[in-house]
This record gives structure tokens, C-alpha cells and sequence, in this order.
């Protein structure tokens, strides 16, 4: 039978729609920005910031996708020299920066970025870390290389972050390999990992001495982790994960844990089909949270201190999709608020709470901003 071509159209248009009005039931209402605040612009002209840290002297690092390192002074630019070359293609590039919590003492930086090292073509996430001298890298040391390379350009991760015990942890996303990557403990990719600051691997990681088996994966079955912090009350490691088509999940890293991509997801196929029809499963860590549309969340920091009385004590995460700061309130683990943050200000690409107690966001196009209460 053939159907005529009007109501061919409004078909078509009607499983757009339903793909698109994904809606998650009883969720927590976005509260509305309060506005109780003014934004500065503290670096400028800086296309994509990836990832910040902070110097003793109260000078930051700021990392540039395209492969550039800043070092940024009372707004100054200056780029740092004999930075590694990235293998810049998609989301790839140069990724997070961190310090070593004892970094007064050793100088040790750490990078993530996306390498042509190794076999194959294309590239994949790698984990280095060296010291700064006179404008310049210095001592750089290769900890972690993820294989094989892909010619893929999504799903790198990649975030930095230590325990209070110093052990490192850093994310890879699965490379746009989900139905291989990701649940399989012999690949790389699709995981959070754990390290000694040396790069060595620790003795109580979850599968080591398994034969064939990646002994730096902490966490597996992740999506594309792209925010990750400590939280400071409990000391445990936080982490979200961009879902697909919805399901962004935000969880707490838990040793040898699967979060279960894609086995449950709380999203769909960009294309509207199903990945997987089940949100839990045994065996599987459900999120704390998770988003639905998606917020494609990138960045993520906890607030301390008194500067910003009712934001202390929760959680902040960038949204690339709908360019606002997202409050995320929180009542122990338990996700009880939502409220928006410099709302429309740009792709949020990071957020972080610098050693003077404010917060900044890495904006894409604009550089580094600071919010300050009025």
C-alpha cells in the first residue's frame, strides 16, 4: 500500500519528536539562576580550555585542545615550550593538566592527551608527567599509553585526579568502540584507572595478576568519563560520564565496579533505536544521578569554603550542550536540588575551585572566567 506523502512526512516527523522529548519521570525540577554573582573574564582569546591547575605562586596551567599550554599571569598568556604533539582529531588533543598534591616539593605535572604513539593508525589517550623549568617541559615521563590506536575521534576522556591516599586516577572513554571496549578488562578504553604517582601500578588494584589483563583499570563499563573529583568530606573519587542520546550519569568510583555501558543505559542511539533495553542489571553500579535529555556534562568540581555560602558542600558540572553551570545540591550521596549557573555563558568545557576559594570555568571561545558573589 502506498502511503501518500503528507502523512509520510508527519510519520517521520512524529518519531523525530518522540526521540527527541526524551523525559526522565519525577525528576528534580532545574531551579532558575538566582544571578547572585558577576562574571570575570580573568584569561581571554583561548579557543578551547580543557583543563586548568594552579601553580604555588597562584599562577595557573591552562591546557588549549589544539595542543597549547598556557601559562597565564595576571592575565597574561604565555605558552609553554616543548609541550608533546597531540594527535588533534575530533574530541581529541591536549586533555586535563594536575598537580602532584606534594607538588612543592617535587614539581611533578601530569597531562593526558591524544598520541599517535605506538601501532596502528590514529591515536589514542596517553598519560605523562614532567616539570616546568624556565618556560619549558622538562623530565617528561610516559606513564600510561592506551592501545590500539583508532582513527575514531570521539571518546578520549580524559580527567586527572588524586586520592588522599596519592594514588592517580585518569579516565579513557571507549573510542567510539562501545560494544567492544568497554566491558572487556584485556582493552584499553571505556574505564578509570589507577596508578602510583610513578606510574606504577598498585599492588591492591582490582585485576592484578590476571593473565592478559590490564592491571591499571580501576572502574569499567564507563561511556566517556569527562569529569572526575574528589570529594572532600568523604575522600571518594566522583566521576560523570556522557551518556548517548540521554543517560549522562554522574557515580561514585567504586574498586573493580562495571557502570555498565553498554549492557543498561538510561539513553538511546543518536539515531533513535535502542542500545540496550535495561537501566540496572546485577552486578552493575546504578548512578547516583543521571540526566535525561542529556547535558553532555564535561567538568566537574566539589565547593568548598565560605565564598559561595549556599553553594558549599555541592557539586558543579559544566553542560557543553546547554552552556550553563549546573548546581547539582546534594544531601550526603544523594542528589536533592538542581539549579542553573551562568546560564547561556558558552560551552562549559571545565570548572574548578582555585587555591583563593573561587570558582572558574574554562569556556570555549572566551578562556578562563571567574564567578564572584556579589
Amino acid at each position: 500500500m502506498k502511503i501518500p506523502a503528507i502523512i509520510s512526512l508527519s510519520i517521520i516527523a512524529f518519531i523525530s519528536y518522540s526521540c527527541d522529548a526524551q523525559v526522565k519521570p519525577n525528576d528534580i525540577v532545574l531551579e532558575d539562576d538566582a544571578k547572585n554573582y558577576k562574571l570575570e573574564v580573568v584569561a581571554a582569546d583561548i579557543a578551547i580550555p580543557w583543563g586548568m591547575a594552579w601553580l604555588p605562586d597562584g599562577t595557573m596551567l591552562v591546557t588549549e585542545k589544539s595542543g597549547v599550554l598556557y601559562h597565564i599571569k595576571k592575565g597574561i598568556k604565555t605558552e609553554i615550550k616543548n609541550v608533546p604533539a597531540v594527535y588533534t582529531r575530533g574530541q581529541g588533543g591536549l586533555l586535563d593538566i594536575a598537580l602532584h598534591p606534594d607538588y612543592a616539593r617535587n614539581g611533578w605535572i601530569y597531562i593526558t592527551y591524544s598520541s599517535d604513539e605506538g601501532e596502528g593508525s590514529g591515536g589514542n589517550t596517553k598519560l605523562i608527567r614532567a616539570k616546568l623549568l624556565d618556560g619549558s617541559l622538562t623530565q617528561i615521563e610516559s606513564l600510561y599509553k592506551a592501545t590500539p590506536n583508532t582513527t575514531k575521534g570521539q571518546h578520549f576522556g580524559s580527567r586527572i585526579v588524586f586520592d588522599n591516599e596519592g594514588y592517580l586516577y585518569f579516565s579513557i572513554g571507549e573510542r567510539g568502540n562501545e560494544f567492544v571496549n568497554p566491558q572487556d578488562i584485556m582493552r584499553d578504553g571505556g574505564k578509570i584507572y589507577r596508578l602510583n604517582d610513578d606510574g606504577s601500578i598498585p599492588k591492591d588494584n582490582p585485576f592484578v595478576g590476571q593473565a592478559g589483563v590490564k592491571e591499571a583499570i580501576y572502574t569499567y563499563g564507563n561511556r566517556n568519563p569527562q569529569g572526575i573529583a574528589k570529594n572532600p568530606i568523604t575522600g571518594a573519587i566522583w566521576a560523570h560520564e556522557h551518556g548517548p542520546k540521554g543517560g549522562d550519569e554522574i557515580n561514585i568510583i567504586k574498586k573493580g565496579a562495571n557502570y555498565g555501558w553498554p549492557l543498561v543505559t538510561y539513553g538511546i542511539d543518536y539515531d533513535g533505536t535502542t542500545i540496550s533495553k535495561e537501566t540496572e542489571k546485577a552486578g552493575i553500579e546504578r548512578p547516583i544521578y543521571y540526566w535525561l535529555p542529556s547535558i553532555a556534562p564535561s567538568g566537574m568540581a566539589f565547593v568548598t569554603g565560605d565564598i559561595y555560602s549556599d553553594w558549599k558542600g555541592h557539586l558543579l558540572v559544566g553542560s557543553l550542550k546547554f552552556q550553563y553551570l549546573e548546581l547539582v545540591k546534594l544531601k550526603g550521596n544523594e542528589v536533592v536540588g538542581r539549579q542553573k549557573i551562568a546560564t547561556d555563558v558558552g560551552r562549559l568545557r571545565d570548572v574548578k575551585q582555585g587555591p583563593d576559594g573561587f570558582i572558574y570555568m574554562g569556556i570555549e571561545g572566551k578562556g578562563i572566567v571567574k564567578i564572584i558573589p556579589n
